[in-house]
């Protein structure tokens, strides 16, 4: 159910698109030869890899979005941000400063995780088309064992199943290779400050320094983003989605009002930041990997973690500031 103080006529109308508690790990095995699963592109799992800038650059709260391992846009908004907070030359190139800066040298990018039974219990259930057909299950869960993983440690499942090949994901007890992300949380922020061209959203404290930044899908021809300052009226975890196809340039001819269940295959993902704008928010996505390379409904859209990254270092009345 949603806070009773979030207004219903302004959350989750017109926008489409689980963290765990920290984990105990043991380190990976030292890096070797690129990770690889038939018919898969080969993962580079050595040092200063791509890979391991993005688990850098996550464990320091300059999310790259979804681990992938390649290079892309991303990866070099997350670079650059990183490279002006810390007064860097702006390249989004990864040179040895920044390499100095992530601290590279001191930070394996893998780590191992054993499955518990609770990993690969499910209920695992296919997301289905249509607002209606959505409507009628209980929660919008996962679809897969290799999809809850994905979201739980910042991944692309392609990129799980390339660092463990052959391994059978839906077995309890059995050791993976995964991303080394972080635990940490964010400190509280000041303001949030939304860039259209860049597609990012930053977290800054009351002197304007950068405490995060993550990538986002910002709006588009149709519903563009909404320039201004705005408050953020509140935060809803695991929220319901009201759709109204009224409110959809794109919704189907026969589509009908809907109220769709929680879960992170949600529209909106597992949480909404309602903002002071009408029927505009902060929120995450069951698309993760379309994040900073395509448009939303308006809203301003981020990974499901990155959202919960977000919704744990603000709170009601703080300053939303979105800018071209």
């Amino acid at each position: 159910m949603l806070p009773k103080r979030l207004p219903l006529s302004s959350l989750l109308i017109a926008c489409l698109g689980l963290s765990a508690a920290p984990l105990a790990m043991a380190q990976a095995p030292a890096p070797g030869a690129p990770a690889q699963t038939a018919g898969a592109q080969p993962v580079n799992i050595e040092p200063r890899s791509p890979l391991h800038a993005q688990v850098l650059l996550d464990r320091a709260n300059f999310s790259p979005g979804q681990i992938d391992g390649e290079v892309g846009s991303n990866q070099r908004r997350a670079v650059s941000g990183l490279q002006a907070a810390r007064g860097l030359k702006v390249t989004g190139e990864l040179d040895e400063e920044t390499w100095q800066a992530l601290q590279a040298d001191s930070t394996n990018m893998l780590v191992r995780y054993t499955l518990t039974a609770e990993d690969v219990a499910g209920p695992f259930q296919p997301t289905p088309k249509g607002p209606a057909a959505q409507a009628q299950l209980k929660a919008l869960g996962f679809g897969s064992v290799a999809e809850a993983l994905g979201e739980r440690f910042h991944a692309s499942p392609d990129l799980l199943k390339a660092l463990n090949p052959g391994v059978d994901l839906s077995k309890a007890g059995t050791s993976i290779q995964v991303p080394n992300i972080g635990s940490g949380a964010v400190p509280k922020a000041a303001k949030v400050l939304i860039d259209k061209s860049d597609s990012t959203l930053q977290l800054l404290d009351d002197q304007g320094k950068v405490l995060a930044q993550v990538p986002v899908s910002s709006g588009s021809q149709h519903d563009p983003l909404p320039i201004g300052e705005w408050k953020i009226l509140g935060v809803a975890r695991d929220p319901t989605f009201h759709y109204n196809p009224k409110l959809f340039w794109d919704a189907k001819k026969g589509d009908s009002k809907q109220t769709l269940p929680p879960g992170p295959n949600n529209p909106v993902g597992v949480v909404w930041i309602d903002i002071s704008k009408p029927h505009y928010g902060l929120h995450g996505t069951p698309e993760p990997g379309h994040v900073g390379k395509t448009e939303s409904h308006g809203c301003v859209r981020m990974t499901n973690w990155d959202a919960l990254r977000v919704a744990d270092a603000v709170g009601p009345s703080l300053s939303v500031v979105m800018q071209e």
